[in-house]
């Protein structure tokens, strides 16, 4: 039988600890702590905000309502995207999550979506805002959600959209 020859073991340097400047120390506290207060000063303007896209998202439902078509389907959508990107900033997960169903409607069906269910997406995101619900386990709103959920899957489905 032939000798074998010694295994050797090679460990590659971990470049990337040292790319990355290493553990936490590097981190200027100070400069988290004045980033922490600047974000939660701007917690008082987060109710204008959000405010203003639901303005903004009940604009573009009327614009759809007056002129349904690809222009002002369009204008709904990115108004409903927005609002579902910027919801969880504002702390209304709920919002987020109808805004979310909103838009799988307009991907799936566009300028043939229901206004009646456009309708109800809208009210109910405007009820969820005025009445600062921002429990992701509100009960009532939970319901709500799931059917708003339910009908847009149904009109989906009716419209061989997955």
């Amino acid at each position: 039988m032939a000798k074998q020859q010694p295994i050797e073991i090679f460990m590659p340097p971990n470049i990337l600890k040292a790319k990355m400047g290493g553990g936490i120390g590097g981190l200027d506290m100070a400069a988290i702590k004045r980033a922490e207060a600047a974000m939660a000063s701007l917690k008082d303007e987060f109710g204008d905000w959000i405010n203003s896209d639901v303005s903004k998202l009940a604009d573009m439902r009327d614009g759809f309502a007056a002129n349904p078509g690809p222009d002002t389907v369009g204008d709904l959508y990115r108004a409903s995207h927005d609002l579902r990107g910027q919801a969880l900033t504002f702390e209304f997960p709920l919002v987020a999550r109808i805004a979310t169903i909103l838009c799988k409607l307009i991907d799936g069906v566009s300028d043939k979506a229901p206004l009646n269910l456009i309708d109800a997406h809208v009210n109910a995101i405007r009820v969820i805002v005025k009445q600062k619900i921002k429990e992701a386990t509100d009960p009532i709103a939970v319901t709500l959600m799931k059917e708003l959920d339910d009908r847009v899957a149904d009109i989906l489905g009716k419209a061989g959209v997955k």
